[in-house]
């Protein structure tokens, strides 16, 4: 809203233009006074000569071109005399525009010196040239720093070499930190006399920009440079109304200052302030754009050079230029520097009513009503100054707005919005009934713009009266800002805000005193800006700011004041979006805010302009953008306004606002049959249909800097007629929009681009191309039309978007010349924050070819809680008849009822009724199928098309059959064998990349000869390994146990290995069976810098493993499936990479052989399972370092893997038990309380945790007042034989003033930096900012931004880490807290920011941004997304400084031996460390729990998939957090979940903050009992889980095993993944899902007996139903085997003092066998030091008999046996049983020692009072008989 008719308003005069002009002219006169004074008394001049006088200067002045002249006296008073003064050259013309005085050869600067930091910058040291000075204050010596900031952007910028100079503070731009990644676009020439760049095309050699055609200019108030361009296509520069989008280059001169001023059609300067424009050089698209960041005062003139010259009054010439290949590449990389839109809330794409002149609420609901009333689609309603008292800021008129506060409520119940405007000029004055409590707290906080004294407050004038000006600029007003907007959000609740008058407005000059005379309100030379005043309408120049004087920064005035209502409306809204749009702007602002373009008037050439403002706007990264619909001022017209609705309707932000004092002109207005209404409707509701397609488009915008409001120029530029083309617009690439901009006409002369089209009312194919027509348009129509080639999404449209998000979707399809389309759709809940960045959205991509529709979800993170569906698909120009429709979905394919599908063959158009397609899931539409499993794909990642395919050499062949590519590598593609040798351990063979292929992957360099070492090393394992062998690359360094010596004898390899010539490959058989298990010679295989990709034949389709991610099934799925692999915090969820890295697999043959495979390459990569059946890797670093292990048997493999890369830890027996945590304990008692009733209830329990509760403000090794009583409540648990065990991150809070952990850190240099620096890494993690209290309700971004402190990340490869790390744990146990285990979270590791704090990233951006992204969660937002920079620099132990990029992933890794040796050296005991981020080897010291799952059904039986994987990987002590950690356990599901849960090794139930309790004394006594007895179960067997695990840290076999281990010679036994083993011998069948009291499990061919009643279970080699009621697991013990027990007890320091009993489980021959293994429980390395008992057991022909294998266990250790129990003994009863201790004589028992059940056939043999020893050799024998 500008100034309006100020006259009209302010009682106070003003001055006149000519008045002020006087005054200055008096106070000039003065000044010369003063000086003549001065000389008259002193006999000196009062201004002393300089060397600013240079006598006899001869300026030279050779022919110029004309058009080239670069004008020498640019303000006016231009003579020869005044010419010659300025050393200039003078030629009088009779062409009034070109300059008459102008700039000789011999003006500007010189070199003198020159220096290289690097290869990409270069610092130019400048002299000025001897020549008269143009204005006062010249600068003598500048530096020119040159930047080549990455391959498209180069920047320079010149500044005074000796004063620090005022340059703009900058939100987003920021300086790269390291060297641009790739080729540079560009070459930059300097020219040393006079000193000039010249930046040309590297590839073209085409100049670009040359400043050598006039001199540089350089004053301390008057800077200026030119530059001639290579073309006269120029867009941009702003903010002004410009005629045309093309710039006039004749000489036109166009201001650039922030001004309150109408948008009537002159040169003069508005708004904004955006110094860019974008060239178009020629029709191959290649374009550049130029942006001066500068904030002063300034004029920009071209000229028919072409050329450009800049002129301003202040501040330092900092260039950026930006190459593209298209027009929108450059808008894409302006908005890279300058920061990408923001995607506006999906209620802000409806259409909206305002004005300003509402008499009262009443008059503003009448407007609601009647609009209502007649059925528009309309969304939002504003209310202006109106609604203010005496139009006062944070108030409303109690007399005609008193229901103000209501107003919203009111709104929101029909589904619409309400947004109110606060301008930032606060009244001085109080209110009506009191003080203005508003103005008085800025006072006390000191808020205000001052005068130059920078103390007393500027007063000037504005809407309220007196006003006082706020400085965004300080923080304290930005805080001040925030607390008005929330008190007053707290009165009258709205959902936006429109913030207004930002330029800074005042309808005073300067101030209310005047302003001083001075250089800064009076400069040497004031740019051609309106009123030719600096401070006219606006603030003085010299009133002061924090970021600086007005004078420098009058331009950022609304920019500072849309960043603190930013973070206002974050503090207001939290989670949601809401909106912020302002009148002033800079660029960047579009990162935060919309804007309109002022206030226009209601005239026929404001609705022509408004086309080329908004087009503008989109360059200037703002695309959130419209014009007051039916003008601003004066009173509308029915024709302008229908016309103005018309397209309209198409503008982004779309809304109808006019002024006080004229007739109102909302639709409803014009009455509601009115034609106005109609055509009003019918585009609105097209509007509405689209605004899935919009919405998508800002969500390009954000992610990428697209246009949404596209010239068509830049999407044909190749045509030349396209380039002055500014009366249609695009909506994105694919929506032709063509409006009537002139009375009294229904043709409308139209250029239509060349692409197919269609018309989008009658959904015919247009017949125009590549041409201009005049197309019909009456009176209710304008041209809408729908490009071939595009998939637009769409939505049933209703009177608000509230309600038009709830109705079905659909799409509309307009096929190209080659019948394909292609389109996207972004979808999230439309009003959260973030939602881009926090993953919670749909992406779709939708593609059409081949009669083929795919719609591929390429992300699925969000749920619509409409469950919306797609229903209708329109395709425009289908050309013959289809055939029956099918639909798949998954494996399910469906055909579409015949009634629900027609075609118009007229229009060629096919219609798809009443389909149910859900939102967010994948679906194929198509008319026939075609399998083609040999193809491998060459173009995996994004935006594959047949040009892109090509491009890379391979084929493209679009099928209809899904997931198949269409896009594959020709049969030949890959290497070839040069030579191959035999070496010491095998074979090398070196191989050349086929000279004739075309590169893979641009940005990534091939790698052309390669070798290939293949190393037998051992006769069950095998290693190949590829490399550069010229170029050192990375290589994992973890270290592997290799066997020492090759197995050379090709008779003891279980493999054989052959090498194909050509493409090159390896094949490696079994030699017993000639199964071929590896086959790499296949097409496709590519080795580049940054990227790898290998492919193999797969023998079977049995594959198992690749992790960390939530398989669905043990058994993966081979239906062209790929599997993301980097360490990431991500919960749980299908083809998402989790927590660790585990490139391994199992592979099982047809012929029940199994085999393993491990890629030791830690970057990150994918691996795509495809039904050949074949296997592809592709990663993006490193090299391929293949191991092979060959079992034969699956449990063998297992075996043999972890003798490669290490057995796992053996835990302390007390971790065995029963543990409970939870995220958000508030205190001390609360866990003192639970600890006490689960000991109340008698239920076993070991282990309790704090999680980061515990800490002071999370923070690594501190206490927290709510737990200051903690140690204590610890030291008496572990008397009573509990065990605590707290969370430690890596990250340390880096904002504290006395915190040792930091500083220590810091000096001992532990933490990851930057590269080639020594600045810190900053993320932000859990840590606190000292002294904040966290608003939980806030948004997470929010509560990040502002409560989160600086984070730094240890870097755990360091020797000195490790003694850092040691000595905290150390220091924290000894001093503060007790513990007896570690828990290391976040170690993927986790930042809460992307990257870094800022989110700008040092080094080249390719790191985190590679050529190939894996298929990664979020992969869009890059490799740094919830991590760190993959710049930073880690170091090795040897010192060998290694790229984040290659090390992410094994961060958790280098973390857990650190840890492990702290927590042992430091308790003196074993204890156990859980780690959340693994990776091959972790298992030698951590367990892992499955990370932050989700209190769901499928939770339960994903947990035993993981557990299984975990077994392959090496990692035997695994679980997940019981009952889950997300969202509230339901009763049954926690219930079952304790039942499975009691049967994980690592057995803890945990959940997250805010959900309610889910421990076992939770709930109800029912739940408590069934919780004691499964857990009494575990703990009865706890001496099986330690044996089992003990032969997991001896021979490295499973303790979750698989069935397929046992029983692979059942075929069965593959798929299984919902039973599993405990060892070989305990089989555990969960229920797993709701509502259910039985369950089928799968008995294998064994023995089988119910673990509860001894009995032996007939069935085997079959499914059977087992009954399961809720308090009831089935349980099996296999027949043949032994297992350990002992009494159950409160924990096991309890229960391990309760004597040995035994389950001897007899198969069909009568014969078991058991191993036990027992120690203290906690000693370290007892297995090592020999410091244990090692027993076998065996039973046969009715003996049992204890085998001592190896005993030296402590007396206190030694354990009694107990009772014996024999399953399966026999229909014989048994009459006797005798003991022999050795080689003593055999002693009867009496009778009562033992008992027999005839009908289970268990005999029980009591021995407890025996006094036997478990270490004494001993034979039991009974006997049977009558």
């Amino acid at each position: 809203m500008l100034a309006r008719s100020t006259s009209s308003k302010m009682g106070k005069r003003k001055f006149s233009g000519l008045e002020v002009t006087l005054i200055v002219m008096f106070l000039l006169v003065a000044v010369v006074a003063i000086a003549l004074v001065v000389v008259l008394a002193t006999g000196e001049p009062a201004v002393i000569t300089s060397e600013d006088e240079v006598p006899n200067f001869e300026p030279e002045c050779p022919n110029i071109v004309l058009g080239e002249r670069v004008d020498c006296f640019p303000e006016s008073g231009a003579s020869m005399y005044t010419c010659a003064q300025r050393g200039c050259c003078w030629q009088p013309l009779d062409d009034s525009n070109a300059p008459w005085c102008f700039f000789p050869a011999n003006q500007g600067y010189e070199v003198t010196s020159e220096k290289k930091p690097d290869n990409y910058k270069r610092d130019t040291v400048l002299k000025r040239l001897a020549a008269p000075p143009m204005f006062p204050g010249h600068i003598e010596e500048l530096v020119c720093h040159e930047e080549m900031q990455t391959p498209n952007r180069f920047r320079f910028k010149i500044t005074d070499t000796k004063k620090q100079r005022f340059e703009v503070r900058h939100e987003h731009v920021k300086p790269p930190s390291s060297p641009p990644g790739g080729a540079l676009k560009y070459e930059v020439e300097l020219v040393r006399k006079p000193f000039g760049l010249k930046l040309r095309r590297a590839d073209t050699k085409r100049i670009l920009f040359d400043t050598t055609m006039g001199p540089l200019v350089f004053a301390d108030q008057y800077l200026q440079l030119s530059a001639r361009l290579p073309s006269h296509n120029i867009y941009g520069l702003g903010e002004h109304v410009h005629q045309s989008f093309r710039h006039d280059t004749n000489w036109k001169t166009w201001p650039i200052f922030t001004r309150d001023s109408f948008p009537n059609g002159g040169t003069h300067n508005l708004y904004g302030h955006y110094p860019f424009f974008l060239c178009l050089e020629d029709e191959s698209g290649q374009s550049f754009g130029v942006f001066l960041m500068n904030s002063n005062a300034m004029e920009i003139t071209l000229q028919p050079a072409p050329a450009v010259t800049y002129r301003t009054v202040g501040g330092v010439l900092d260039f950026y230029i930006l190459l593209g290949n298209s027009p929108e590449a450059v808008v894409q990389e302006f908005l890279e520097l300058i920061g990408r839109p923001m995607i506006p809330p999906y209620w802000s794409l409806g259409f909206q009513l305002s004005r300003w002149g509402y008499s009262s609420l009443d008059d503003v609901k009448q407007t609601v009503e009647r609009n209502r009333a007649i059925g528009l689609p309309y969304d939002v309603q504003f209310t202006d100054i109106d609604y203010m008292e005496e139009k006062k800021d944070f108030t409303y008129d109690l007399v005609k707005f008193k229901d103000l506060p209501q107003f919203a409520d009111y709104l929101h119940a029909a589904g619409q919005k309400y947004v109110l405007i606060l301008d930032p000029a606060i009244a001085i004055s109080p209110r009506v009934n009191g003080p203005y409590a508003s103005y008085d707290r800025g006072n006390q906080k000191k808020v205000w713009v001052t005068e130059a004294d920078g103390e007393t407050p500027l007063e000037g004038e504005v809407w309220p009266g007196q006003t006082v000006f706020p400085d965004y600029t300080k923080p304290a007003c930005k805080e001040w800002w925030t607390d008005e907007i929330q008190r007053f959000y707290q009165e009258v609740k709205h959902d936006a805000l429109w913030i207004d008058m930002n330029e800074v407005s005042n309808f005073r000059k300067g101030s209310i005193k005047g302003c001083t005379v001075n250089t800064l309100n009076y400069p040497p030379f004031t740019p051609n800006i309106l009123d030719k005043l600096m401070y006219s309408k606006t603030l003085c120049m010299d009133a002061r700011q924090a970021w600086g004087s007005h004078y420098d920064v009058h331009s950022l005035y609304g920019y500072s004041m849309v960043l603190a209502t930013d973070e206002a409306m974050k503090q207001v809204f939290k989670s949601n979006r809401s909106l912020v749009f302002t009148r002033s702007s800079f660029p960047g602002t579009g990162k935060f805010s919309g804007h309109w373009l002022g206030d226009n008037a209601a005239t026929w050439n404001d609705l022509k302009w408004a086309i080329t403002g908004m087009l503008e706007f989109n360059l200037f990264g703002i695309p959130y953008i419209g014009a007051d619909i039916c003008g601003f001022f004066d009173n509308t017209t029915e024709e302008l306004c229908r016309r103005w609705m018309q397209v309209g309707a198409f503008y982004t932000f779309s809304r109808n606002h006019n002024a006080e004092n004229y007739q109102p002109q909302d639709p409803a207005w014009f009455g509601a049959d009115s034609l106005l209404v109609r055509s009003s409707k019918h585009y609105l509701n097209i509007r509405y249909t689209l605004l899935p397609f919009l919405y998508t488009l800002f969500y390009h915008a954000h992610i990428t800097g697209d246009t949404v409001i596209r010239p068509v120029m830049h999407e044909f530029y190749s045509d030349n007629i396209t380039w002055t083309v500014d009366r249609q617009f695009l909506w994105g690439s694919d929506l032709l929009i063509t409006p009537v901009l002139d009375p009294g006409v229904e043709t409308v002369r139209a250029y239509i681009p060349d692409a197919v089209w269609y018309d989008y009312d009658t959904e015919e194919r247009f017949p125009f191309r590549k041409q201009h027509m005049d197309m019909i348009l009456p009176a209710d129509k304008l041209g809408l039309h729908i490009r071939g080639g595009a998939i637009l999404p769409t939505q049933r449209p209703a009177v608000s978007t509230v309600y038009s998000r709830r109705n079905p979707m659909g799409l509309l399809i307009a096929l190209d010349d080659g019948m394909q389309a292609s389109g996207q759709l972004f979808w999230d809940d439309g009003d959260s924050r973030d939602t881009v960045e926090s993953g919670a959205y749909i992406h779709y991509q939708f593609s059409l070819a081949n009669d083929v529709l795919t719609m591929t979800v390429l992300r699925n993170g969000y749920t619509d809680p409409n469950n919306l569906k797609f229903e209708d698909i329109t395709i425009l120009g289908v050309t013959k008849s289809p055939g029956a429709v099918e639909v798949t979905h998954g494996e399910t394919t469906n055909k579409v009822p015949a009634e629900n599908v027609r075609y118009d063959a007229a229009k060629s158009v096919l219609y798809m009724k009443n389909l149910t397609l859900e939102l967010g899931q994948n679906y194929t539409v198509k008319w026939s199928t075609l399998p083609l499993v040999e193809r491998f794909d060459c173009h995996p990642d994004d935006s594959s098309n047949e040009e892109n395919c090509k491009a890379r050499g391979c084929i493209w062949e679009p099928t209809n059959t899904t997931r198949v590519p269409w896009c594959f590598y020709p049969a030949d593609y890959g290497y070839a064998v040069l030579k191959v040798e035999n070496i010491t351990t095998g074979l090398r063979v070196d191989i050349q990349r086929d000279p004739k292929l075309q590169s893979r992957q641009p940005g990534s360099p091939d790698i052309d000869k390669l070798r290939v070492d293949i190393n037998y090393l051992s006769g069950t394992m095998l290693q190949f390994k590829i490399y550069d062998p010229v170029t050192k690359r990375f290589e994992v360094p973890v270290p592997l146990d290799i066997p020492p010596t090759p197995e050379m004898d090709a008779n003891k390899r279980l493999y054989e290995v052959s090498v194909a010539q050509q493409p090159f490959g390896i094949k490696v058989t079994r030699k017993s069976t000639g199964t071929v298990i590896w086959d790499s010679s296949l097409p496709g295989f590519t080795f580049s810098e940054l990227f790898i990709q290998i492919s193999t034949r797969l023998p079977s389709k049995y594959i198992y493993g690749f992790g960390e991610t939530e398989h669905t099934s043990y058994l993966h799925d081979l239906n062209w499936n790929t599997w993301g692999m980097f360490s990431k915090d991500q919960p749980p969820g299908y083809k998402v990479n989790s927590y660790g890295v585990h490139p391994f697999y199992m592979g099982l043959e047809n012929t029940s052989h199994a085999h393993g495979v491990l890629l030791l390459n830690s970057n990150a990569m994918d691996v795509t399972l495809q039904p050949t059946p074949a296997l592809t890797y592709r990663t993006i670093g490193g090299i391929l370092d293949f191991f092979m292990v060959f079992g034969p048997r699956p449990e063998m493999v297992v075996q043999q893997y972890t003798a490669l890369i290490g057995r796992p830890v053996l835990p302390a027996y007390w971790s065995l038990g029963f543990q409970l945590c939870r995220y958000g304990y508030e205190n001390t008692t609360e866990i003192e309380n639970l600890y006490n009733e689960m000991r109340d209830a008698r239920i076993p329990y070991d282990v309790q945790y704090a999680d980061i509760d515990y800490m002071e403000r999370q923070m690594d090794f501190t206490l927290s007042e709510d737990f200051k009583d903690l140690p204590a409540l610890v030291d008496r648990m572990r008397k009573d034989g509990m065990r605590f065990i707290p969370i430690l991150d890596p990250a340390i809070a880096g904002n504290e003033t006395d915190y040792t952990s930091f500083t220590s850190g810091v000096k001992e240099n532990v933490f990851i930096k930057w590269p080639d620096s020594d600045e810190i890494m900053w993320g932000k993690v859990w840590p606190d900012l000292p002294g904040v209290i966290v608003n939980e309700s806030l948004d997470w971004d929010t509560q990040v931004e502002i409560y989160r402190a600086y984070t730094a990340f240890p870097d755990f490869f360091r020797s000195q880490t490790i003694e850092w790390w040691y000595r905290e744990i150390n220091d924290y146990y000894n001093n503060t807290l007790k513990f007896d285990g570690l828990w290391i979270d976040m170690n993927e590791p986790v930042s809460f920011v992307h990257g870094t704090v800022g989110g700008k990233c040092p080094g080249p951006a390719i790191y985190d941004n590679p050529p190939y992204m894996p298929a990664l969660e979020s992969k869009h937002m890059g490799l740094n997304h919830k991590t760190l920079c993959m710049n930073s620099m880690q170091y090795l132990p040897d010192g060998t400084p290694v790229k984040h990029y290659d090390v992410h992933s094994l961060y958790g890794w280098s973390q857990a031996k650190p840890t492990y040796d702290a927590l042992l050296n430091i308790t003196k005991k074993r204890g156990v460390v859980i780690s959340r981020s693994t990776y091959p080897s972790s298992g030698k010291w951590v367990g892992h729990w499955l990370g932050d799952n989700t209190a769901s059904w499928d939770q339960l039986y994903k947990s035993v998939i993981g557990m299984m994987e975990f077994s392959l990987f090496g990692i035997s002590y695994t679980g997940a957090d019981i009952c889950g950690f997300f969202k509230e356990a339901e009763y049954e599901m926690c219930l079952r979940w304790m039942e499975l849960g009691a049967f994980y090794p690592y057995s803890r139930n945990h959940n997250g903050k805010g959900n309610r309790r889910q421990d076992p004394v939770a709930w109800n006594s029912s739940f408590t009992n069934s919780s004691r007895r499964i857990l009494t179960i575990r703990y009865t067997l706890l001496p099986y889980l330690y044996t089992l695990m003990f032969e997991a840290h001896s021979q490295g076999s499973t303790v979750i095993r698989p069935l397929l281990h046992e029983f692979v010679e059942e075929r069965t036994t593959w798929s299984i993944d919902r039973q599993f083993l405990w060892g070989p011998a305990l089989l555990i069948t969960p229920v797993m899902d709701p509502g259910v009291t039985e369950v089928t499990g799968y008995i294998p061919d064994a023995r089988w007996y119910d673990f509860y009643t001894a009995k032996y279970i007939e069935d085997r080699r079959k499914y059977v139903t087992l009954q399961a009621p809720n308090d009831h697991i089935n349980l099996h013990v296999r027949g043949g085997y032994i297992l350990p027990w002992q009494d159950a007890a409160m924990n096991t320091q309890l229960s391990r003092q309760n004597p040995l009993g035994l389950i001897v489980a007899l198969d069909d021959n009568g014969s078991a066998e058991g191993s036990f293994f027992w120690d203290d429980g906690e000693g370290i390395d007892t297995y090592k030091e020999g410091k244990y008992l090692l027993t076998n057991f065996t039973a046969s022909q009715k003996k049992l008999k204890n085998n001592i294998i190896h005993k030296d266990l402590a007396d206190v250790d030694r354990l009694h046996l107990d009772t014996l129990r024999v399953w399966g003994a026999g229909t014989n009863p048994v009459t006797g049983v005798t003991v022999q201790r050795g080689e003593g004589l055999p002693e009867d028992l009496p009778n009562t020692s033992f008992s027999y059940d005839v009908d289970v056939q268990e005999l029980k043999i009591d021995i407890k009072d025996r006094s036997i020893f478990v270490d004494e050799n001993i034979t039991i024998t009974w006997r049977t008989g009558i």
